[in-house]
């Protein structure tokens, strides 16, 4: 940490990483760590869950072989900023999977905001979660499992995994270039103050500007053409009315 509220400057030293045999969640982990005192920049990876989530409080199945990761941030930015990390953790993810991809497969893509798609097909979720904490700090998790060797079906999405598409990675391998990327791109994010290289980076793997979509929000579903992202990262859409809606979160679906 450089001065209070900015993850900056981030090296590989700065990070240290626990690996569990099973867990229930990877990300419920990091929580408890968090609120028993750890200073952050924590990886916690798992050989499997047995309590996995999603978005929205959905179960993940969580089998073996797969990636199972979650890092602990403690106050990495000013709350307002941290809207934009998402897009970061996207382009991270991203990068770490295509390394382990072999050449002539089919690339990696980013589908807002941090779904990573190999062929229309999802092969890993993202979530993350924050809480203030007892002593006042801010805790956030970043939570990212990779279909490795099989792709539980989630039933929202048609799914794939890394062993489908050519590669030979273990989760361990690909770990190893996730925490490696991740420092990177939160360096390149500097607490917010990096969003425009970000966008620009997230950008060149983006699938779907320019086609129609429905967004579907917890209380409503709004259909209409994914025109770009803003500054903030929000995902802009102009509806059937020719309205122009920045949204913030939601599910999206090509078509």
């Amino acid at each position: 940490m450089n001065g209070p509220g900015r993850l900056t400057r981030t090296s590989i030293d700065d990070f240290r990483h626990v690996a569990l045999d099973a867990v229930g969640s990877t990300n419920t982990e990091c929580l408890a760590r968090a609120r028993a005192g750890d200073p952050g920049n924590l990886w916690i990876t798992a050989g499997r869950q047995t309590d996995g989530r999603g978005r929205r409080g959905r179960a993940w199945s969580s089998e073996p072989g797969n990636l199972y990761s979650s890092l602990l941030l403690i106050d990495p930015a000013p709350l307002e900023m941290i809207q934009s990390l998402p897009l970061a953790v996207a382009v991270a993810v991203r990068d770490a999977m295509q390394a382990v991809l072999p050449a002539g497969a089919r690339a990696a893509e980013i589908k807002w905001p941090n779904d990573i798609l190999i062929g229309g097909q999802k092969t890993c979720g993202i979530l993350l979660e924050g809480e203030r904490l007892a002593d006042g700090r801010y805790a956030l998790v970043i939570g990212c499992g990779v279909n490795v060797v099989s792709a539980p079906d989630h039933g929202l999405y048609p799914l794939t995994n890394l062993r489908s598409e050519g590669s030979s990675a273990s989760a361990e391998e690909l770990f190893a270039h996730l925490f490696m990327n991740m420092t990177e791109t939160l360096g390149i994010w500097n607490g917010g103050l990096g969003i425009g290289d970000i966008i620009a980076l997230w950008r060149q793997h983006a699938v779907g500007i320019g086609r129609p979509i429905t967004v579907n929000l917890p209380d409503r579903s709004i259909q209409g053409r994914f025109d770009d992202i803003d500054g903030s990262g929000q995902l802009i859409l102009t509806d059937e009315n020719g309205m122009r809606r920045h949204i913030a979160a939601g599910d999206v679906f090509f078509g």
